[in-house]
């Protein structure tokens, strides 16, 4: 048994860590990803403002420097791999309780994971994003990047929705 609790016997019973888990679906994946962009934005937004001042938005280069390739591609890889390895989610992901796990073991990915996990967001995201959404068919749902790095997105299961209940007055 992994240190997550999931069976890793190729027995045919599920584990209790596995019975309280499910896919996550693409609904929650997307939202969790607009909270992470929106959360790189407000960090790196300011930086290269700070840096460049206001010529950066009007640059006609794409780039403006190598501090600008740095914050606005190198700072969010490191950060999005780290939290993968660390704490199998993203901020976005932590807040929507869905994490990212070993399609295997339900372990943490590894850092070589990760980083083809990256990397699969650009090939995942080249036809269109037709590799994003392939997450709405898979019986996995799994995107290509998820296929690439043997990763799986999980959740846990609704216990059910708590009715609603007034006090009389």
């Amino acid at each position: 048994m992994s240190s997550t609790g999931l069976s890793n016997t190729g027995a045919k019973y599920k584990t209790a860590y596995e019975e309280e888990h499910v896919y996550a679906g693409f609904g929650v994946r997307f939202g969790a990803s607009i909270i992470d962009t929106l959360l790189l934005l407000a960090i790196t937004f300011p930086l290269l403002h700070l840096l460049y001042g206001k010529g950066y938005w009007t640059a006609e280069d794409s780039l403006v420097g190598i501090v600008d390739v740095l914050i606005s591609y190198v700072l969010p890889l490191i950060a999005t791999i780290l939290f993968w390895v660390y704490k199998s989610a993203t901020p976005g992901k932590m807040v929507l309780k869905v994490k990212v796990v070993d399609a295997k073991t339900g372990s943490a990915p590894t850092i070589r994971q990760s980083v083809i996990r990256y990397i699969g967001y650009y090939v995942s995201l080249l036809p269109v994003g037709l590799g994003f959404l392939w997450v709405l068919w898979d019986t996995k749902k799994q995107g290509w990047h998820d296929k690439m790095a043997g990763t799986v997105v999980i959740r846990p299961k609704n216990k059910g929705i708590e009715p609603v209940s007034f006090d009389e007055a």
